[in-house]
């Protein structure tokens, strides 16, 4: 599902050039939730940025779902993303003046893979995320942790193949990071692939694999006792 051959990105710092990846080289198959671990620079947001392809490599091949993400030129490749992958961003990125509800219902628009019961769908995801209360609210009507539960419903509505989620339980009690989670679960069981960059280790419960990052470079990759069941 996602392939990764030696990629490599710089960036131009005043310090000199900083190599944010360095031969990066992955390959992750459908129906995996995969955690990607590693100390702050260490890369994994990069790495998360140039598989869901908002972020060109300096060098080597990015494919997912057998595509060539950077070969294609950037409305292909934001067509690409549209139909197949879905994002959970650290800082939400809700829009303000719209509510919960119709934030949810923001990834139906022009999405081949939004259901007749999107609404009704959107409904029962929020009410699990113990948000049903909450649907008529805006953003900024919400708590931290609630406006990062709203993007996670967004992120999961239309089933894209690809999920890929930067922090998402960080701002989470243990309860509704523990629901989160079994969401990503259900979402894998369903043929879908998860990657998560995160720095908490009580995630490890949740993951078929666990990746270290140290320095652009994967330092560990371990398939975990879940994986194997």
């Amino acid at each position: 599902m996602i392939q990764l051959e030696n990629v490599s990105r710089t960036f131009t710092a005043k310090s000199g050039q900083v190599t944010a990846l360095d031969s990066v080289s992955l390959e992750l198959p459908e129906s995996q939730l995969v955690m990607i671990y590693g100390p702050s620079g260490c890369g994994k947001t990069t790495l998360l940025f140039a598989i869901g392809g908002m972020l060109r490599p300096t060098s080597g091949t990015v494919r997912v779902a057998g595509e060539d993400l950077y070969a294609m030129g950037s409305g292909a490749r934001a067509d690409f993303r549209a139909r197949h992958i879905g994002f959970v961003f650290q800082m939400f990125h809700l829009v303000p003046y719209l509510t919960v509800l119709d934030n949810v219902l923001l990834s139906t628009h022009g999405n081949p893979l939004a259901g007749e019961d999107s609404r009704e769908a959107a409904l029962g995801l929020l009410e699990r995320l113990n948000l049903g209360h909450r649907v008529g609210h805006r953003p900024d009507q919400l708590s931290t942790g609630e406006r990062q539960r709203a993007a996670i419903a967004r992120a999961t509505l239309c089933r894209p193949q690809v999920l890929l989620a930067d922090e998402p339980t960080g701002n989470l009690d243990e309860e509704n990071a523990a629901e989160v989670y079994r969401i990503l679960q259900d979402y894998r069981d369903q043929g879908g692939t998860v990657l998560v960059v995160t720095h908490g280790s009580e995630s490890r419960q949740y993951a078929d694999r666990i990746i270290e990052m140290r320095a652009g470079k994967i330092s560990t990759a371990t398939e975990t006792a879940t994986a194997s069941s």
